[in-house]
């Protein structure tokens, strides 16, 4: 009795290639790749939509009102806001650089911006500073992200202010440009005191395209902003 072929023998006598195995399904659960994951782990929160309120409130009353008081002949010479600059300076972080990433994460925080490091322009003996060594971060904001934080600028963080009776109506530039100082940055609502490593001061300048300090002190006057009287 002739003995069965094997199945390589068969596939020679058949012409045919044998059947390859079909490929394993991957698993329901497998993990996605870590390049897909991280993207999607640091993509940033989506901006408010809409105008601004401020914004609106400028169109609508702030620039009628200052053409009644100065007498434009057009409303594209009313002073308007041009950006924001938020300034933390950080002396200590010489010796202690983990100051510096700490008022990073803050700051952006507040705005809503990654903050740019500041670095000396010059070295200063009596300070140990080396020019370039990094002393403080700042954020530049522009049109809406700038409105939004004015807004709760003058609606919210000064009132937060103990024993507040308004800002100095004298800090001014002479260009209309305007700087308030704050000494505390707990008064934002986005930071929580419990986790914040030292209490940080910034400067906030806001600059106009006012030509005279007039101007520009009434054009923040309208937008809300509570000068000391």
């Amino acid at each position: 009795m002739a003995e069965k072929g094997s199945g390589k023998d068969k596939s020679k006598a058949t012409g045919k290639a044998p059947a390859k195995a079909a490929p394993k399904k991957a698993a329901k659960g497998a993990e996605k790749p870590a390049a897909a994951v991280a993207e999607k782990k640091s993509a940033a929160p989506p901006a408010p939509k809409g105008t601004p309120r401020l914004q609106d409130y400028y169109r609508t009353e702030c620039v009628p009102r200052m053409m009644q008081e100065f007498k434009y002949k057009s409303p594209m010479q009313v002073p308007r806001v041009v950006k924001v600059v938020v300034n933390m300076g950080l002396g200590e972080a010489i010796q202690n650089i983990k100051l510096l990433d700490s008022a990073s994460v803050e700051l952006g925080a507040i705005t809503g911006q990654k903050p740019v490091v500041t670095k000396a322009r010059k070295s200063i003996a009596a300070f140990k500073l080396r020019e370039g060594m990094p002393i403080g971060c700042m954020v530049t904001l522009r049109r809406d992200r700038m409105y939004y934080f004015l807004d709760k600028l003058v609606n919210v963080v000064l009132a937060r202010v103990r024993d507040f009776r308004g800002v100095n109506e004298r800090a001014f530039d002479g260009r209309g440009n305007y700087t308030l100082g704050i000494k505390e940055q707990i008064i934002f609502p986005e930071i929580d005191y419990d986790k914040i490593d030292k209490v940080k001061g910034m400067n906030i300048t806001i600059v106009t395209s006012a030509p005279t300090d007039e101007e520009g002190k009434f054009l923040l006057k309208l937008m809300g902003m509570p000068f000391r009287r």
